[in-house]
């Protein structure tokens, strides 16, 4: 692979609401951007996180030091483009070293338009974020004045408020269906609130066919469909805001059909209980984060890509207007709520990525415990409201 172009070389400067400034090398595109900056303690994945929807709208800064190592290639991307909106690393690679690689990062950082920043000073700023909070900034490489720079920041949206599954979801249905050789089981409805390409892939391996739809289909559209279960997938923006997906939320738990969320689906389950969720400070970013099962007291490594939280009781069963639910997971850094499973009804879900696109894999068997439960609903000697069971692994 060649070295980076001359780009890398040119002045830019990082500023946020607060008023800090840092100032670096342009990396990728040259020109401005704004967003939410956020961090990201992944050492690996930086493919994946870049194309994550989750991101979007968002400046990520990846806290690893060496960031491009390998490349980019056209494998493991999780969706058909980019998502963030500006990119902060410390020491870019100046060339790429992997078979699979066809592009170096900053060649597909310019392709896509997406501007970036080198500084040496990502550890101060990753601190500067833990103690004062995600916030909006810029990055620029045409602008001098961190002044001027800051009223444009000021004047930018907050990610607090913001409904963006709508952004990022699918314009039309397509369907994933199992590998050659394993044999369809289970139908599968997935929403798309901004869902990532190997979600649908580790239940299509465990022998379900997913129509994977978008984010404004209603209940009728995905009843008909006769599934025998629904997913509802990760994806960016305010929980808050996002009424349309609970509404379906909904009505597929007053169908009993099984349900599954992750990351902004378990926001979205929340709410559909009529739980509350709220903006954590910095957020949980990276691919190390420590849950435990509240149950089997066991605990995963798993991977993160969240800033808002369910506020759920965690001290037993509460009562919904679906019958019992329970907190099943919590992060013992924090003890933020990390997963719900109602009682009376086949329904669960989990704040993290059990798909570990990048990651570990301790969370997969939520994937099998998701089969379990279609299995278990459409055997007719059980109850057609059957709850989830804990997940063993």
């Amino acid at each position: 692979m060649t070295p980076p172009a001359a780009s890398g070389h040119a002045d830019a400067i990082l500023v946020l609401e607060d008023g800090r400034a840092f100032r670096g090398r342009s990396f990728g595109a040259q020109g401005e951007t704004l967003g939410e900056i956020v961090f990201n303690t992944g050492m690996t994945g930086y493919q994946e996180t870049l194309t994550d929807p989750s991101y979007h709208r968002q400046i990520v800064v990846m806290t690893a030091p060496h960031i491009g190592n390998t490349g980019v290639n056209d494998d493991d991307p999780e969706s058909g483009r980019i998502w963030v909106s500006g990119y902060v690393v410390r020491e870019p690679a100046r060339v790429a070293s992997n078979w699979r690689a066809r592009r170096t990062l900053d060649e597909e950082l310019q392709r896509q338009d997406v501007v970036g920043i080198a500084l040496d000073g990502t550890r101060a700023l990753t601190r500067h974020l833990r103690d004062r909070g995600a916030m909006r900034a810029a990055i620029s490489t045409v602008e001098t004045d961190p002044e001027r720079l800051r009223e444009r920041v000021l004047a930018s949206p907050q990610m607090a408020g913001a409904d963006l599954a709508g952004e990022v979801t699918t314009t039309e249905p397509y369907t994933v269906r199992p590998p050659e050789g394993v044999p369809a089981r289970f139908r599968v409805a997935a929403v798309d609130l901004g869902i990532k390409a190997m979600t649908p892939q580790r239940l299509a391996e465990r022998g379900c066919e997913v129509t994977v739809l978008p984010a404004d289909t209603t209940a009728e559209a995905i009843l008909a469909l006769e599934p025998d279960g629904v997913f509802f997938s990760n994806g960016p923006g305010d929980p808050a805001t996002a009424e349309k997906p609970v509404a379906l939320m909904r009505a597929v738990l007053e169908s009993r059909t099984p349900l599954f969320g992750i990351c902004f689906g378990n926001q979205i389950l929340g709410r559909a209980l009529d739980l509350g969720t709220f903006k954590l400070p910095f957020g949980h970013r990276g691919v190390n984060q420590p849950v435990q099962d509240v149950h089997t007291k066991r605990v995963h490594i798993t991977s993160h890509n969240h800033g808002f939280a369910v506020d759920a009781p965690a001290d037993g069963p509460f009562e919904t207007p679906y019958g019992r639910a329970e907190v099943s997971h919590v992060d013992l850094n924090d003890n933020v709520v990390e997963g719900l499973r109602l009682l009376d009804r086949p329904a669960f879900s989990v704040q993290y990525h059990p798909e570990a696109a990048a990651g570990p894999h301790d969370a997969a068997a939520h994937f099998d415990a998701f089969c379990d439960l279609m299995a278990a609903s459409s055997d007719p000697s059980s109850s057609s409201g059957r709850p989830a069971e804990p997940v063993q692994s």
